[in-house]
Formats: C-alpha cells, sequence, structure tokens
C-alpha cells in the first residue's frame, strides 16, 4: 500500500526535447511546445522533436509512408490520449526555409507551426478531407495566437 503511495507522489511525465543540427533557438520552439500543450491541456506529455534535413526527411516518409519525397512533419503517435501526449515528431528544417519565405515569416515560426501540427494529430486532428484540413488549420492558428507566437498557417495576425 506504501508503495502505491509514493508511486502517486511523482509528477506526470512532462517533458519535451527540441534537436537537429541547424543552427536555431532549440531553447524557443521547447518553451512555445510546452505552452502549446499547456493551453490545449496536456499536462502530462512525452514529446520528442528532431529537426531533420530534406534527405532524411525523404527517408522517413519513404519508410513510414511509402511516399516518396519530403514532407513537412511527420508523427509517431506513441499512445496519446484525451489528457496526455506521447509522440516523436520529425520537422523538416528545409521545407520551412522555404514555406517561411514564401509566407514571408520567420522559420521558427514555421517549424512551431510543424511541431503544433503534430501534436494535434495526437488530439485527435486530421487533415486528410478538405473539412478537416480547415479545422486542423485553424485551431493551429488559435493554439499560435494563444500562445503569443500569432497566426502562421493563415499569415493572419
Amino acid at each position: 500500500m506504501e508503495e502505491n503511495l509514493e508511486q502517486n507522489d511523482h509528477p506526470p511525465p512532462a517533458s519535451i526535447t527540441v534537436l537537429g543540427d541547424a543552427e536555431l533557438n532549440y531553447k524557443w520552439l521547447e518553451e512555445k511546445s510546452k505552452a502549446a500543450l499547456l493551453f490545449l491541456d496536456k499536462h502530462e506529455y512525452d514529446l520528442s522533436v528532431q529537426v531533420v534535413d530534406e534527405e532524411v526527411m525523404s527517408m522517413l516518409h519513404i519508410k513510414h509512408s511509402q511516399v516518396d519525397n519530403a514532407t513537412d512533419v511527420l508523427t509517431f503517435d506513441h499512445g496519446s490520449n484525451t489528457d496526455t501526449v506521447y509522440a516523436d515528431i520529425a520537422i523538416c528544417i528545409d521545407v520551412a526555409e522555404a514555406e517561411a519565405a514564401t509566407r514571408v515569416h520567420n522559420v521558427h515560426n514555421e517549424l512551431l507551426l510543424y511541431i503544433v501540427h503534430g501534436i494535434l494529430h495526437c488530439c485527435g486532428f486530421d487533415d486528410l478531407d478538405e473539412e478537416g484540413h480547415a479545422i486542423m488549420h485553424a485551431e493551429e492558428d488559435r493554439v499560435l495566437n494563444a500562445i503569443g507566437v500569432g497566426s502562421v498557417w493563415s499569415n493572419a495576425s
């Protein structure tokens, strides 16, 4: 009985790691990712984000989706539910740089958009059809506005 009490005294896992070789402000990405999770009422999470280049992302996309090209984000959900997010997310720096230039915002905001996109997949959002796509991207902007970044997908302020 005492062991169960001790186990319940431990706080739920709350870990975010963002790593990569690109020269980025990884701490900012981690802090904003945490803010997004908390805004979404996810207080238990274990999120690992890897920033990869186009070559690595293409290999991951082929391996896990059988699609032969790079993509912006791949999410590997490890049992998230309504209360938790447990996932590995790969985000592509090369795609982010191109998109950030097109949408005229910084690459950190674009990468954060990809992280939020991955988190939302773990929360049950999907963008496979037109309606789901619109709902998911509206939710991304809602989250990013709430944490002080502003709209990134729609590029509206």
